[in-house]
């Protein structure tokens, strides 16, 4: 086989190997996508690493296109090459070299671990939470505020955001790509901090980055940038009373089902994550999206979302540790519509 024809073949599969590989992530899911400072930071040393390996890679290959062409052996030619083994010129070029490569990418490298491991804690401005991971959510405690709540980790846009992270049962990563690295939550009562800010409002999509089980990859959660004063309405809400379903019956089994374990309001245990606002979040479980927009046919309503989550949360999340509760249909109806309403009036 001539180099022609084993070129033909070997095209049509890199090809093929471009397109799978372009389809790979998500814009929302990308540290490629930097929408905070610390992200931003973390992304221009990637890129000054990522430009030194790209330079490297084409001067070695342009060099050995060069050599391979210039000193091809000719046809007849059965000539010994000038042999340069043991030129000490050479050694020193191809020893400094990689030296001062190794300089211009470690300098930045040790500037940007020392400036991303300062410690904010004690910053009077800044937003303390502690972040505890389970299987397979996120729980989220405002310790100067009082306040606990899961699966959407709300901030004020700008704000420095100190985070302590440590687990309740098994190794977790807390990552929000766009916005910082992963940090690692670790099994034993230590905990790992980190600091980050979202100078924009939105919504900003995080993950678990540590395989935790069966249910690893459906572990998500949300970071949601909002403005001061609706971040103050968040907290106020969050601490105001919550009334219970109206009708009896359905609040009967809410409390003596549901309570156990979740609290909402004042009112519950905290095994579980706090139910307070759940209606407001933008998804149930961190992976059933709330929508009513008919364009989106494989979400649901929140409504809808809950109602799936409370009959067979196992179906939702497989190894999650709810398990399935045993309500009759009038219950479920219920429980399912009195968290739908349960909401946060806090945006503008």
């Amino acid at each position: 086989m001539n180099r022609w024809q084993f070129f033909k073949r070997l095209a049509p599969l890199l090809a093929l190997m471009v397109l799978v590989l372009s389809a790979c992530g998500r814009a929302d899911l990308s540290a490629l996508n930097p929408q905070g400072p610390v992200a931003q930071e973390q992304f221009g040393l990637m890129k000054l690493a990522f430009s030194i390996m790209v330079g490297v890679v084409v001067i070695v290959f342009a060099l050995c296109l060069f050599v391979i062409i210039r000193f091809r052996r000719r046809r007849g030619d059965k000539s010994i090459p000038k042999q340069v083994e043991g030129s000490h010129k050479l050694e020193i070029i191809w020893t400094v070299i990689p030296i001062i490569l190794l300089i211009i990418l470690g300098v930045p490298t040790v500037q940007t671990v020392f400036n991303l491991s300062k410690d904010h804690s004690n910053d009077p401005d800044a937003v303390k939470v502690i972040v505890t991971s389970h299987q397979y959510w996120w729980e989220f405690e405002y310790p100067e505020l009082g306040i606990k709540t899961a699966q959407e980790l709300v901030i004020p846009k700008g704000k420095t955001i100190t985070i302590e992270a440590k687990t309740a049962d098994v190794l977790h990563s807390f990552w929000v790509p766009s916005l910082a690295g992963k940090i690692d939550t670790n099994p034993g009562g230590s905990t790992n901090k980190m600091f980050f800010s979202a100078p924009k409002e939105g919504v900003y999509l995080g993950k678990c980055a540590e395989l935790c089980g069966p249910s690893h990859g459906l572990m998500d959660f949300k970071v949601k940038s909002v403005d001061d004063a609706s971040f103050d309405r968040w907290a106020a809400a969050l601490q105001a009373p919550v009334a219970m379903p109206s009708d009896p019956v359905v609040a009967a089994a809410f409390e003596s089902k549901c309570l156990v374990c979740h609290a909402v309001g004042d009112k519950g245990g905290p095994l579980y994550p706090n139910l307070t606002g759940i209606g407001s979040r933008d998804s149930v479980g961190g992976i059933l999206i709330n929508t009513d927009d008919p364009k989106y046919s494989n979400e649901g309503s929140t409504y809808d979302n809950l109602h799936r989550w409370i009959e067979n949360p196992d179906d939702i999340k497989p190894g999650n540790l709810m398990g399935q509760i045993d309500l009759t249909q009038q219950e479920l109806d219920g429980i399912a519509k009195y968290l739908s309403e349960l909401t946060l009036d806090y945006e503008q």
